[in-house]
């Protein structure tokens, strides 16, 4: 089984975080000033040895991939940002293409959200967003990851590199996109490209062809929190974003939100984990998604969510049946994960103070005990 975790690489110094949020941010920022808002709350949360790397240097990621392979990680699925040409934490990507004695398999997810500041402040102010109408630069991308398609370590079936999109359903001329990539990817040597969504929202956006991809992510914890709610409620999430996106873009107009008296969501790691596992593929494609924990209160403090009673423990015993639901009711050999090291959303299997390499070892035993090691 192909243990995929998701990798945030807001882990070393750029000029517009600084810019935005202040001189030598990074998502440590975050972590060091996390608080418990609540009495069995983990928080804060310290690397092991109080290890607050730097993903600037490709040691760190060295260090990274070989403790994920001693573990049974297949590859990481790396976040890539691209706007329009502009390209924000693009460090720890071009340092593992940069190295090829590293021995990992990755892939990349495009997250192509609008970024802003609804951190911290209610405005919601876009910082720095995309034009995906721009057919120019849809080849100017393509350009750029065709290095990455082209590096042996690049996950690929059927001769065609993976591809994950975030939020497909924003792009307005997404068929015709597509198509363009895959005719490039023909014209230089691939059979195309495998494309992939992943946030609940473009799963539940009817007006987005599903048939143009290969796979569909049922992105945890998302994913639990969002497909039994009202149509309503789908519909406001799904439509709220894009309409925010064009009164920003058009009218300079910030939508606020009211923001007052918030407290902090709290919800069951157990009763979110018997959801997963009582999935079932919607269509065909459909890949599972574990998550190791969440708890985004470092980034958004009371008006912040997370789970209570992750433990290792736990964590190996529903992995290991994903594996299994995985292997005879997916029929797939692709488990993505939430994450290697979204240390401010709580899912990280990196080792920690508390819990050393428990979170590791569990994906490895989970592995070996279903005989599933990739």
């Amino acid at each position: 089984m192909k243990i995929i975790p998701f990798y945030l690489p807001q882990f070393h110094q750029i000029p517009e975080n600084d810019e935005w949020w202040g001189k030598g941010f990074t998502e440590w920022t975050n972590m060091k000033k996390a608080t418990k808002l609540f009495d069995s709350h983990y928080q804060p949360r310290v690397p092991l040895n109080n290890n607050y790397y730097d993903l600037s240097d490709v040691e760190v990621l060295r260090w990274q991939c070989k403790i994920a392979k001693e573990h049974g990680i297949y590859g990481f699925c790396f976040y890539h940002y691209w706007f329009n040409g502009h390209k924000l934490l693009e460090k720890p990507m071009e340092l593992l293409l940069n190295n090829p004695d590293i021995d990992i398999k990755f892939s990349v997810c495009w997250a192509n959200e609008n970024w802003n500041n609804g951190w911290v402040s209610a405005d919601n102010k876009i910082l720095i967003g995309h034009d995906f109408n721009d057919e120019n630069d849809w080849v100017d991308h393509f350009e750029y990851l065709l290095k990455f398609f082209k590096d042996p370590r690049y996950i690929i079936e059927d001769n065609k590199p993976i591809l994950t999109i975030y939020v497909p359903h924003h792009i307005s001329k997404l068929q015709a996109m597509l198509e363009l990539w895959n005719s490039l990817a023909i014209d230089n040597g691939f059979d195309g490209l495998k494309f992939i969504h992943q946030h609940v929202n473009s799963y539940l956006d009817k007006t987005m062809d599903k048939s143009l991809f290969n796979y569909g992510i049922q992105f945890q914890p998302q994913y639990i929190n969002m497909i039994n709610e009202s149509h309503f409620r789908q519909l406001m999430n799904i439509w709220i974003p894009k309409l925010t996106s064009i009164v920003q873009k058009n009218f300079g107009l910030h939508l606020k939100r009211n923001r007052k008296n918030q407290k902090v969501t709290i919800k069951s790691y157990d009763d979110a984990w018997e959801k997963i596992l009582s999935l079932k593929p919607s269509k065909k494609g459909d890949l599972p998604c574990a998550f190791v924990d969440w708890d985004n209160t470092p980034r958004k403090g009371h008006r912040g969510s997370c789970y209570v009673g992750s433990t290792p423990d736990k964590f190996e015993n529903y992995l290991s049946k994903l594996i299994i639901k995985a292997r005879d009711e997916y029929n797939t050999d692709k488990i993505f994960l939430f994450a290697w090291n979204e240390w401010a959303e709580g899912g990280y299997l990196e080792p920690d103070e508390k819990y050393k390499y428990g979170y590791l070892k569990a994906v490895k035993n989970a592995l070996e005990k279903n005989d599933a090691i990739s």
